[in-house]
């Protein structure tokens, strides 16, 4: 049989694509007030800032746009500008992994762990999704979906919260079918331990044989604080003691982890592969925490969970669920993904085609890329950059 017609088709049909470049970045910045005053353990906050990135890549016939973000400071968006448009305008949007390690290098200067890692994860997640667009897929598609549904469980339960505030929102997460709710503690950085039992009490009442409780202490305690709060912890059937002690202090939770049964969880604040590792050989967690928007976008989210699968661990995405949806549903091990309330709201403000929490999963989207593009009418009045 002459394949060679076969063989001349395939070749014209993917020719555009493997010629496409990336022509334009974009970057912008967005920041929205809370709808209350929130607060956790060490940290009070009164609106959040993101950072959103536009790629534009094209071909003599096309041209496709690909979107990320992260949750950064304004200054994100000025080292975006300043020292990753550069080496990103002109590549392909088929090499992400090229254009990844570009980035890296470009930002060692900058410090990478912190801002400068937060702007290189928002190029990569709308790398990524450029990479979906042109090539005609779903984004979950494209990085090879594992499950059609992600599991997501509530959280906020900030410590400003008012009883009946906490009891409203348990309430909403509860009849969205969530399977687990979280609530902070660890207020004023430990120092009113007394309401904190109080308030996971409350909230156990509440969710008692609906879901399972967490709570987070965002590294408000003591190691010995941390041991006693979490003895009460498993006298009450909280399942998950996210960062009892700070997640710098890998000895720390590695002690509290140790004396515990509740399972002990930390990660959110890892920009790299290596950080993950230094955590899960210390045995500090029991489940690694990752966040698409610090760890190095969806580049950086499958090496972090790599090196958690390394280590028999499951992985749970932290914050940011619109765009961690694609990574998370391609990831094997995936314990669960966080349904923060402020980014949520933000999100569905900020941005079309976010999902929604349906029984306490957040279903896939049809559309190519990650399926979310800006509200451009309604987010003008948030910009700031």
């Amino acid at each position: 049989m002459d394949t060679r017609h076969l063989t001349a088709r395939r070749t014209t049909g993917v020719t555009p694509v493997l010629e496409a470049h990336v022509t334009d970045l974009d970057v912008r910045a967005f920041t929205v007030p809370t709808d209350h005053p929130e607060a956790d353990g060490t940290l009070a906050w009164d609106h959040t800032t993101m950072v959103v990135v536009v790629l534009t890549a094209e071909t003599r016939d096309t041209k496709t746009i690909g979107l990320g973000y992260t949750y950064a400071p304004v200054a994100c968006a000025h080292l975006i500008q300043e020292l990753l448009a550069p080496v990103v305008v002109g590549t392909s949007p088929l090499d992400v992994s090229r254009t990844f390690a570009a980035m890296r290098s470009q930002a060692r200067n900058a410090g990478y762990p912190g801002i400068a890692a937060c702007a290189v994860s928002a190029v990569d997640t709308a790398l990524w999704d450029l990479k979906a667009g042109m090539v005609g897929l779903p984004l979950h598609r494209l990085l090879g979906a594992v499950r059609d549904r992600v599991p997501s469980y509530g959280s906020g339960g900030f410590t400003t919260y008012t009883d009946e505030e906490l009891q409203t929102q348990l309430n909403g997460w509860l009849e969205a079918g969530a399977r687990w709710v979280k609530i902070k503690i660890g207020e004023s950085a430990g120092q009113d331990t007394d309401r904190d039992l109080a308030r996971v009490a409350l909230a156990k009442d509440i969710v008692a044989g609906r879901a399972e409780l967490f709570v987070d202490a965002n590294g408000g305690y003591s190691v010995a604080q941390a041991v006693r709060i979490g003895r009460a912890l498993e006298r009450l059937d909280v399942r998950w003691f996210e960062e009892p002690v700070s997640s710098d202090d890998l000895v720390g939770l590695a002690e509290v982890r140790g004396r515990l049964d509740v399972e002990v969880a930390a990660g959110e604040y890892g920009y790299d592969a290596t950080y993950f590792r230094r955590m899960c050989e210390a045995r500090a967690v029991g489940c690694l925490q990752l966040d698409v928007t610090r760890c190095g976008g969806i580049t950086g989210w499958f090496r972090g969970a790599a090196v958690a699968a390394s280590h028999g661990l499951d992985v749970s995405v932290h914050c940011a669920p619109a765009i961690s949806l694609a990574a998370a549903a391609a990831t094997p091990r995936l314990r669960h993904q966080e349904w923060f309330h402020d980014h949520v709201r933000v999100e569905s403000m900020l941005l079309e085609g976010t999902r929604m929490m349906v029984q306490g999963d957040i279903e896939l989207p049809c559309t190519r890329g990650n399926g979310l593009t800006l509200r451009n009418g309604d987010s003008d009045r948030f910009r700031v950059l």
